[in-house]
């Protein structure tokens, strides 16, 4: 009595996954379907008694995982509607997963973001705010909470970082950010790697143009087109990595997590110019209030953009012609990181590996082209902090339908263990995205972010940025985002009970 009975059908051609955590449609008499992993087959369960109906297969493999990591990817793509953006092989990615239309990023920065994507939490006590905060994290291992690849590892998974996943390329940093003793992350990865070809290590390779030329502050122009092949610059490298780990990986008995890091579409915008030609001669729609905003608020000065890149004396806030050009460029790096991202979702498929592997594009923020008078990251507005977020589970129901659902990078880390039955950390700040793969309707929850000492908590219709610290506020700004989407409005000071009411929503999840 009290146990439970399974019998499992399962066809012989497809992979032996079964979801642990539930997420299948009771259809009556002890029958289940599932709703999200649609390959599984069916599952026949006789109830001795009233009990936990939850199955358990026998001897199942747990599915891989890739995790596609782009920086400073904008929610600019076919798949989230903009159609002079030519991203083929991201929409196909999208026509076959679930499309996260409101996906907020933890920070606008690489770093900070990253840390939260990977340890699945929020900052803790600012220290982890800035682009340091998994090398802090790393010289205090005794306090940092569990990484989600490394729980993957310790559940038997083989663990594999290319390219910019953590905050530095390759995982290490120190000298030339590849210090063999520096590691990152310790423990998460069975190997890391970045393939620095001719820009000699990565840190030349993470601000470079073409054929080694590694970043000179100040000197390095901020754009080029150079008619060469995907090796020309670092990603083509990557992409080539990756799809050599994804061979090796599919040749081995146990299932993998592999993380691939684009570093485009990054600064400085350069790309082989087969990605530019297409943007030649097309009119691209008008810059959204460009205009800096008045008063004190999360505006700052593009210093990334104009301080770390030549611009041969151009500024886009002035020259509408050399605005039009950065941007243009902007979106040849995004079709050329696209057609990488293609080149291994191919090998995947080609490898018979995609029916038994979870994938998931993360854009690690967002990034102004012009708006708020911002070119660059480092704000709180929701330019700097919407991404694209796109989840591809095999035989998922609904695929191709978008949610709605306000979702945050911390809900990556559940989502992913439910989805391969490892045991979900108690450490989490983060929920998990089961719901919104199997009804894409659900709702969501308001997102956090932060940056500095100004943190932000979106709502449905509202966005509230607090600055100050420690749980003190010195002034705030309010946006209406139903009559007021760009948060071109402060109406702080006319909405004082909405803002009392959101600073205490606010300050139970991060105070």
């Amino acid at each position: 009595m009290g146990g439970v009975i399974q019998l499992q059908i399962v066809p012989q051609n497809r992979p032996r996954f079964i979801d642990r955590f539930g997420l299948h449609q009771r259809v009556g008499f002890g029958m289940t379907q599932p709703r999200v992993l649609g390959w599984l087959g069916v599952v026949l369960v006789c109830a001795c008694a009233a009990s936990d109906s939850r199955f358990e297969p026998a001897a199942a493999k747990p599915p891989n995982v890739l995790l596609l990591c782009v920086d400073d990817l904008r929610p600019e793509l076919g798949a989230y509607g903009v159609d002079y953006i030519r991203s083929p092989n991201i929409d196909t990615l999208a026509s076959e997963g679930r499309v996260f239309t409101r996906h907020y990023v933890q920070a606008p920065t690489c770093g900070a973001s990253r840390y939260a994507l990977l340890t699945g939490t929020y900052s803790e006590g600012g220290a982890s705010r800035g682009n340091q905060a998994l090398v802090q994290r790393a010289a205090n291992m005794a306090m940092a909470r569990i990484s989600l690849p490394e729980v993957f590892r310790r559940a038997g998974y083989t663990t594999v970082s290319i390219g910019k996943v953590s905050h530095h390329p390759g995982g290490r940093h120190g000298a030339d950010w590849d210090d063999p003793g520096s590691i990152e992350m310790p423990g998460a990865w069975s190997r890391q790697n970045m393939p620095s070809g001719p820009w000699k290590h990565p840190e030349g390779a993470m601000h470079a143009l073409a054929n080694g030329q590694a970043r000179v502050r100040g000197e390095t122009p901020a754009l080029e087109s150079f008619d060469g092949d995907d090796r020309s610059y670092p990603d083509g490298w990557i992409a080539d990595r990756a799809v050599q780990e994804l061979e090796n990986l599919a040749r081995a008995e146990t299932p993998f997590f592999l993380a691939v890091g684009f570093i485009r579409p990054h600064l400085p915008f350069g790309a082989p110019a087969r990605y530019m030609r297409p943007y030649a001669d097309i009119a691209l729609p008008p810059i959204p209030h460009p205009q800096k905003p008045e008063g004190k608020t999360t505006w700052h000065g593009s210093g990334e953009f104009f301080g770390g890149y030549s611009h041969a004396g151009r500024d886009p806030r002035k020259d509408e012609e050399y605005a039009t050009r950065v941007r243009k460029h902007y979106a040849a790096c995004v079709s050329y990181v696209d057609h990488l991202v293609g080149q291994v979702l191919q090998r995947l498929s080609d490898l018979e590996l995609e029916n038994e592997t979870i994938v998931i594009l993360w854009g690690d923020h967002g990034w102004h082209l012009g708006e708020h008078g911002i070119w660059g990251k480092h704000a709180l507005y929701e330019e700097s902090l919407r991404s694209p977020l796109i989840v591809r589970v095999p035989g998922m129901r609904l695929p191709g339908a978008k949610s709605a659902a306000i979702v945050e990078s911390v809900d990556i880390f559940p989502t992913l263990c439910e989805l391969a039955g490892v045991p979900v950390p108690e450490s989490l700040d983060g929920r998990s995205l089961a719901p919104q793969l199997v009804t894409p309707e659900t709702k969501g929850r308001p997102a956090i972010s932060y940056r500095g000492n100004a943190e932000t908590i979106r709502t449905e219709s509202y966005r509230l940025i607090r600055h100050g610290s420690g749980g003190t506020t010195m002034f705030c700004e309010l946006y209406d985002h139903e009559a007021d989407p760009g948060e071109t409005r402060n109406i702080a000071e006319e909405e004082e009970g909405r803002v009392a009411y959101l600073l205490q929503m606010l300050g139970g999840r991060l105070d």
